[in-house]
């Protein structure tokens, strides 16, 4: 079983950065995949961004390719989402996920574990 836990998201003003966090536990959380999803009010959830235990794979939503950035440290079991430049259509709630394999990664069906997520709020 992994448990996952989000923090860092709050209000911002257009332009801004935020930094969320993922603490991971559980079986052997530094060899699977860590995604981020982001779920919009009235809208359906969508991937964000998705990074490889080894850290050799990275993958980005076009809509934020160039802004957000996802890393990960093993050691401390964290993946953290650095967004830069934000808008206010990134306002959502965000969730961390986890798998084992790098594989069909855009889709949340494939992760077995989430966080609770943590909201993100970009004023204009």
């Amino acid at each position: 079983q992994v448990q996952l836990v989000e923090s860092g998201g709050g209000l911002v003003q257009a332009g801004g950065s935020l930094r969320l966090s993922c603490v991971a536990s559980g079986r052997a959380v530094s060899s699977y995949t860590m995604g981020w999803f982001r779920q919009a009010p009235g809208k359906e959830r969508e991937f964000v961004a998705a990074i490889s235990w080894s850290v050799t794979s990275t993958v980005y939503a076009d809509s934020v390719k160039g802004r957000f950035t996802i890393s990960r440290d093993n050691p401390k079991n964290t993946v953290y989402l650095q967004m830069n430049s934000l808008k206010p259509e990134d306002t959502a709630v965000y969730y961390c996920a986890s798998r084992q394999r790098w594989r069909n990664i855009k889709n949340g069906n494939e992760y077995p574990y989430w966080g609770q997520g943590t909201q993100v709020t970009v004023s204009s």
